[in-house]
Order: structure tokens, then sequence, then C-alpha cells
């Protein structure tokens, strides 16, 4: 899926700004058939839920409704004409003026409804669109809801942010020609100097294709013909962790001397790929340092920001970091866009987190009912997480930035029914793209004796808290067992092994001279026992501290205004631990520790 740009042959209108909003129970039946009766507005783009002080926004189980007018500008007569949702969480409706256009489900991929038969050129119309935040046990990220005693209803989920919902990112009006460029896939490879761009156009519309390719400074490296071909680039630039480089593919559709459409992306040539215990970029071991991160800011929710997205990135790296995961979501296009530029390393990640009922059991990891199961995760689930995948990687597989896919978060990779479930996605993604490493971030209850499906994934990918939910205030026994589980994986697997989740809940301001809990020392102290463990293990490919800056979460009685393993605050601010991680990660200048380091 192409992400909309003005081109010389393409317009483009932002729709993004204040829109009418209203909650369902507080509207007629089929409230799109007029101007909503509604004395609210929401920002757009933003999660409505902290926009507004009534709780019965902020916690609203059900559809509610986006409104605004629309002008279509005079001069797209004869033009194809669409609407463009970067995302709407978790399901959308979208009328204009009286009539549905269409629907999509999955909350953090974008989604394009053709109006071309429904609206004209020059004139204007009511845009109005349904949100619904309801999370069931269909739907990626599952959940379910509940009828309690007073009548209500109320959503339960079974991860640990908070359920932010709405259209936390860009509405976009535009147009393409009635011949068109449809989407365009890239895989890129080199060999010494010789770099090499194969592409796939695929075209609406009868088209011959051209390509070029131009370097940074604008010269045309590289050209052909056809809708799929290669692009061989002499002296080639690498694109390089912390060192992007990004040439400019200008595809144009063209039919009887007439240039139809005309389409540019950014392209890195980079490869990536898993040898033995090694993740290799361009050939050369990476070790991942860097943060699982959220969308997540205050009053805004998931809304995106660009100040936000620019200093957020600033901070990364200033710590050192040189790669992030997108947990437990894809992120927005321009976040992506920007790790292009600035040679970020990402993990792309599903929404599939809470495929997980031993969560649900606490510390005993011992289930309600079965995790795969009609109960909760069946059929019906892995449609829609296939679904999921297929948008997220038609939507990211030509960002140089991305090269991993991890396809879930905390799955019950232990129990019966996680191989019959997840195999058939991992040989979908491997289908949809052969050219990058799977992983999955494996939870605690998950060990090196009982997990069942490692073998179908490149990376090892754990999510480890000891020294915090167990052996808490002990980081003597537990660095005992989390070397011991490393050593575990590296002997059963023999691929490389990743840190992706440990830390430690911390209060700014809250320090201490023992081991206490909460403190800004005991995190300090923490990700130090977890770095000498990491350096011990010529294996290990990385780490990524959980997390980046605190963020919220569901009301619970162990969450003091949200989940607190930030380095850096939710406003921020660094903890004592950010420049520990400075120190450790500016330290390692790139190379991978050892056990002589």
């Amino acid at each position: 899926m192409l992400k909309p740009i003005a081109t010389p042959t393409r317009d483009l209108v932002n729709l993004d700004g204040v829109w009418r909003f209203a909650i369902d129970s507080r509207l007629g039946a089929e409230p799109w058939r007029d101007r909503l009766e509604t004395p609210l507005e929401a920002a757009v783009p933003a999660s409505y839920n902290d926009l507004f002080t009534d709780p019965a926004i902020r916690g609203h189980v059900g559809w509610v409704y986006y409104q605004r007018g629309v002008q279509v500008p005079r001069g797209w007569d004869g033009e194809r004409i669409l609407l463009r949702f970067d995302a709407a969480t978790h399901a959308a409706r979208v009328y204009v003026d009286d009539e549905l256009v269409g629907e999509h489900v999955g909350g953090y991929t974008p989604f394009d409804i053709d109006i071309t038969d429904t609206v004209s050129a020059g004139a204007a119309f009511r845009l109005t669109v349904a949100v619904s935040p309801d999370l069931t046990n269909t739907t990626i990220p599952p959940g379910k809801i509940e009828v309690g005693m007073t009548g209500g209803r109320t959503q339960t989920y079974f991860h640990d942010f908070y359920n932010y919902a709405g259209l936390a990112r860009s509405v976009w009006l535009y147009s393409l020609p009635q011949r068109h460029i449809d989407d365009v896939t890239v895989v890129t490879g080199f060999d010494a100097d010789t770099g090499w761009v194969d592409y796939r156009v695929e075209t609406v519309g009868e088209a011959d294709v051209s390509v070029r390719l131009a370097d940074e400074d604008g010269r045309i490296v590289a050209e052909a013909d056809g809708s799929v071909g290669r692009l061989v680039i002499t002296d080639v630039t690498l694109w390089r962790p912390g060192a992007a480089y990004l040439y400019t593919l200008t595809v144009d559709a063209v039919e009887d001397d007439r240039v139809w459409d005309s389409y540019s992306l950014a392209v890195g040539v980079r490869t990536v790929e898993v040898r033995g215990a090694e993740f290799l970029i361009n050939g050369e071991p990476f070790y991942f340092t860097g943060f699982g991160k959220h969308e997540d800011t205050a009053v805004r929710g998931k809304g995106h920001d660009d100040a936000y997205m620019v200093h957020d990135f600033q901070l990364m790296e200033w710590t050192g970091a040189n790669s992030f995961r997108t947990s437990h979501y894809p992120y927005a296009e321009d976040v992506l866009d920007f790790a292009d530029r600035h040679g970020v390393v990402v993990i792309d990640e599903t929404a599939a987190v809470g495929l997980n009922m031993g969560v649900v059991g606490g510390l005993s990891g011992t289930p309600p009912f079965p995790t795969f199961s009609e109960q909760y995760a069946g059929a019906e689930t892995q449609a829609a997480h296939a679904q999921h995948l297929r948008e997220l990687v038609g939507r990211d597989k030509n960002h140089p930035s991305v090269v991993m896919w991890c396809i879930a978060n905390e799955p019950a990779s232990n129990e019966e029914g996680a191989r019959e479930y997840f195999e058939p996605l991992v040989n979908l993604v491997r289908e949809l793209d052969p050219t990058r490493p799977l992983t999955y971030s494996m939870v605690m209850f998950a060990t090196f004796q009982n997990d069942r499906m490692i073998d179908l994934f490149d990376v090892v990918s754990l999510n480890r808290y000891y020294g915090w939910y167990i052996n808490a205030g002990d980081l003597a026994t537990a660095e005992l067992y989390l070397q011991g589980d490393i050593q575990g994986w590296i002997d059963r697997t023999g691929k490389p092994i990743m840190m992706l989740e440990y830390g430690a809940d911390t209060m700014p301001g809250l320090h201490s001279v023992w081991d206490q809990v909460w403190t800004e020392e005991y995190q300090t102290d923490l990700l130090a026992m977890y770095h000498r463990v990491f350096d011990r293990f010529p294996q290990f490919a990385g780490e990524q501290i959980w997390n980046f800056s605190d963020f919220a979460t569901t009301n619970g009685l162990h969450r003091v205004g949200g989940n607190r393993k930030g380095v850096f605050s939710r406003d921020r601010r660094p903890k004592s631990a950010a420049f520990a991680l400075r120190r450790r990660w500016l330290g390692l200048e790139g190379r991978k520790p050892s056990q002589d380091s």
C-alpha cells in the first residue's frame, strides 16, 4: 500500500484539525444522516479518551462519531478521489453524506476508500467517521466486553497499556489518475561496490512502466523500463545504522507518450541476514541497543505528534541507542520515514499482544482456560491476525530501517495449540516478505524447556523480569536465574539471542542506599546486572530496555499513574538510569560485547 504523497500527477489535502465529536449513546439513530447534535469537538490526530473531562467518554464502550465538512478541489474532475485514514482504532465505518462508503477493522494500519462515484470535483460533502474502541476475542489485539452489576458495559483487555482509541493519525483526501501506480515493492542488495534495486510495480489501467533512481544530489544513477526489473548502481552508497543514505526511486506510468502517473519513494540499499548466532546488516554483525517504546503522550494518548517524534529520536541518540521496537503495534508511517532518514534500526511489531491467558493467571502462569481455543484465540482471531500481518507488511516492506518482523508480543508459546496457531502465520509472512528475519517476544512463562515454536523463527527475543516480578530486591539471585535462562536458549537453539524487555518500575526522585524497589538506584543497578550477564555471551545480539518512557495503563493496584519502567518520565525527563545507559551504549561504539569486554 503506497503512502499518499503529492506528485506531478497526484494531489493531497490534509483533513486534520478539530472535528465535531459525540458518543453513540448521546445520539439518535443513524446520526451520520445530519449534522451531529453535539457541543463537543475533538482534535484529529489524537485519541479522544483524555481530551474531555467526562469519564463516560474516557471509558466508553461502543461507537463514537467524528464529523466535518470537506471541500473537493475543483481541479479534480476526471480523477479518482479517495479518503485515506492512517489509522482508526480499532474499527471504522465511513459515511459520505448519508451513504456508508467503507469499513475497516484493525486499529494501527491504514486504509483507503474510493469515493469517486459519491462526490464531485468542486463540491462539498459531509464526512462522518464512526470509530469503535471495542476489543473482543476475534480482534487484534484481543479483549472481552462484559456487562457489570450496574448494567454498564466494560472493556477488559490483557495488555498493559491504555486502550486509547479514535482517529490518532492523520486523515487525507487525495486524487489519483484513472491509470495509476497501485503498488511498488523493492528489494536491495550489493556485491562489493555494486548495488542493485530489484523492483516490482503494479498498475491500474493499461500503461507502460519506466523507472529511474537518483542519488541524494539528484543525479540519475540507473534507469529501466518494465514493471519488473533490476536497477544496478556502481559505486553504491549503502544505508547503514547510524549513517543513512537514501536514493529516490521514481516510477512513471506512461501510455501514448503521456505520463499518466508518477510516484517516488526513498530507497536504502542494505541487506539483512541471520547467520548462526549473528544478526547481520550489510554482512556485518549488528548489536541492537535501544528500547521498547509506546506511542503515548499526555492528552494526545496515541495521537501522532511530530514534535514528540523529533524529541524522542533526539533522546534515543543522546543515550546511544541504535534501534527500537514498535511495541506493541505498528507505529505511524512518519516514524518509520524518520528512522529511514536517520539510520535508526526498527523491529516492526504487530498488534498481536494479549494472546496469553497465562498472564491472567498471574505469576502462576496457569491460564483460566486454554489460550488457543475458540473460547479465546481461535480461527477467527487467527484470520484477523493474518489480515493484520498482510496490512503491516504491505505498508512497511520498503523501509530500510525495518530489519525484522515481530509477529506477536508475549504469546502463550508454551501452551498446547501455539504451534498450530502460529505456523500458518509464519508461513504467510515469509511468503509476503522472504527478505527479513522473524521473531516474537517471549513471555517469562515460555522457557527453553517448554516453548513449542521457537524453531519456526530466526531470532530468540526474550522478555525477562528477574529482579522485578521474580526475585524483587534480590539482584544476586536474579543474576543466577538470568544467566541460566540465556544459556539454556543458546544450548537449545544456536540462534541469535536478544532481550526485548527488561527493567524495573521507578518513581523519579525516590532514592535509597539499599536495593529498594521503585528507587532510581534500583533501576540503575538492575540494568547493570543484566548488562553484566549479556556481556558474558558472544551469542547475544542485542538489548532493548522496557521502556523508553513511562506510559499510561489500565487502572491497577500495581500501577501508580501508569507503567513506570521508563528510563525517561512520561514528559521525557531522564531518570538516573538514562545517564547510566548513555555511558554504556556510547562506550560500545557499535561493537558487539564479548566475553572479553
